[in-house]
């Protein structure tokens, strides 16, 4: 299923400021590792397992690439219309799920554990995307994509606005904050100071930036990055530099994952053939970027590594 390496040093990696060469390796190419899939999303690194989690949405399937053997199989189906997946720092699975609007746990025996899937009352939107700070909190967007349609979920009315919530340690699920709409991506600052998140509701998008408090409470939000017309920024992670690496998109010149600097400027571009909805950090030292993409599954090794649990 997959496809050799291109040539070096790789023309579809396009340094876009000087500062970006020191992350390109010379000898690394873009890798397509699988495909024959409808919509690539959520991915997730397991070092404990040497292998990639990702969702493929309409298929209503979690997937796993081994890299020992370079297989592909299926982790959990039906998944639910799993989309965002992370580890937490137990090793174990968290997973955002459209059809059932809610946000699960895979415990290490198998067993799932609910972790949302309401505030106030009423049932959530469409859990998109999810990470888990280092104190245990667990952070999720929840616009509403999963419940317009039947395609990646099933259509029905929202209940509640389209916020970014916060389960504390102990369980409790409170909001975040309600300033952004339709929250998408979202990833923590490399010392877990700042939260960006993808406004997915803004025309063109923005990454926003908050700062965030010793008690989890979010403040001073900002536009950390101005998106041009028709560039639709979506699932993305942080280096231990503070870059982020977004998945990209939605034009064949945009196709594939814009790196952008922790002042907000595009300092990178890796282009794709299809259009890349999120990425991770992997492999034995987190230096091997995995870019989910439409129908088909890529990778890159880079000369950064990815924020652990990123």
């Amino acid at each position: 299923m997959g496809a050799p390496p291109g040539r070096y040093p790789d023309p579809a990696i396009e340094v876009l400021d000087p500062s970006f060469n020191r992350y390109r390796l010379a000898l690394a190419a873009v890798e397509r590792l699988a495909t024959g899939f409808r919509w690539s999303e959520g991915p997730a690194w397991s070092g404990a397992q040497r292998c990639l989690i990702w969702s493929d949405i309409p298929s209503n399937r979690l997937l796993r690439w081994h890299e020992t053997t370079g297989r592909v199989d299926v982790l959990r189906e039906p998944s639910n219309n799993s989309n965002g997946n992370t580890f937490d720092r137990q090793g174990r699975l968290v997973t955002c799920e459209h059809l059932t609007r809610r946000v699960t746990r895979t415990e290490h025996d198998g067993r799932i554990t609910v972790i949302a899937d309401r505030y106030d009352g009423k049932r959530l939107n469409s859990p998109n995307d999810v990470v888990v700070k280092s104190d245990g909190s667990i952070w999720f967007t929840d616009p509403p994509f999963g419940i317009l349609g039947y395609y990646e979920g099933e259509q029905a009315e929202p209940e509640l606005p389209t916020n970014l919530y916060r389960v504390s340690p102990e369980g409790q699920v409170s909001v975040a904050t309600g300033e952004v709409g339709r929250p998408n991506g979202l990833a923590f600052s490399p010392d877990e100071r700042i939260l960006y998140v993808v406004e997915a509701a803004a025309t063109p998008r923005v990454i926003r930036a908050f700062d965030v408090g010793d008690d989890g409470r979010l403040s001073s939000s900002r536009i950390f990055h101005q998106c041009r017309e028709g560039e639709t920024p979506d699932g993305f992670r942080v280096d231990m530099d503070g870059n982020l690496w977004v998945g990209w998109g939605m034009a064949p010149q945009l196709d594939g994952v814009r790196v952008l600097n922790k002042d907000g400027a595009s300092i990178g571009h890796i282009h794709l053939p299809e259009r890349c909805a999120n990425v991770a950090f992997g492999g034995r030292f987190r230096n091997r970027l995995f870019m989910p993409a439409s129908r088909s599954l890529y990778s890159l090794y880079v000369n950064t590594q990815g924020t652990p649990y990123g």
